[in-house]
């Protein structure tokens, strides 16, 4: 059970170090017209982590790693020099970082349904990022005036704003990590790693 334990943890720790690697990897940053970031599937590993262990584990690994990604917008983003009022930064704190990471915990949650389950739980976790972002885009950062003028039709709807903003990168990082999913369940070595007899059930 000691052994297990240690495994678990140190995997964890192995795999969000990896996310934070990669998540400083942004090879199509600027190929996006308005903005955002799309990393090397740095979303990945943390949902691989909650697909092997469970959403119990997932969610803790998770948390972590939105730890991270809000340290980081504070110190490299400058996210308390934006200019928003209080209510607007906690929102912001709230929507695009502990919220919008720690979910990607749930990517687990049909991990014992094979590569659909896989899918499925991934594609969900994402899209709850998405929404996370997608609330704070409409609530926060449309009311702030950070929109772009000279595209009037999207100015004008907060929504639209939002879903374009945020869908321009998080549909291609949704889609490249299917696809980096499929590929890995398809090698017979990691799929009997994360489908192995001594994976941890979820408490």
């Amino acid at each position: 059970m000691k052994r297990n334990t240690t495994k678990m943890l140190v995997e964890g720790a192995m795999m969000l170090a990896l996310a934070i690697v990669l998540s400083l990897i942004t090879p199509f940053q600027k190929l996006l017209p308005f903005g955002g970031s799309i990393t090397l599937v740095s979303m990945l590993p943390i949902c691989i982590y909650s697909i092997k262990y469970g959403i119990g584990k997932g969610l803790g690994v998770s948390f972590l790693f939105a730890v991270f990604q809000f340290v980081q917008g504070t110190v490299k983003d400058g996210l308390f020099g934006w200019g928003l009022t209080a209510g607007m930064l906690i929102a912001c704190i709230v929507f695009d970082y502990f919220l919008a990471y720690t979910v990607l915990g749930l990517a687990g949650m049909f991990r014992k349904k094979g590569l659909g389950g896989w899918i499925a739980g991934i594609v969900i976790a994402l899209l709850l990022r998405f929404a996370s972002h997608f609330i704070s885009g409409v609530y926060v950062f449309a009311s702030t005036g950070k929109i772009w003028d000279d595209l009037d039709f999207i100015a004008e709807n907060k929504y639209i704003y939002s879903l374009v903003y945020n869908g321009a990168y998080m549909v291609p990082e949704i889609i490249l990590t299917v696809l980096v999913t499929v590929i890995l369940f398809k090698i017979p070595q990691v799929h009997r790693i994360l489908t192995s007899a001594d994976s941890a059930e979820e408490q």
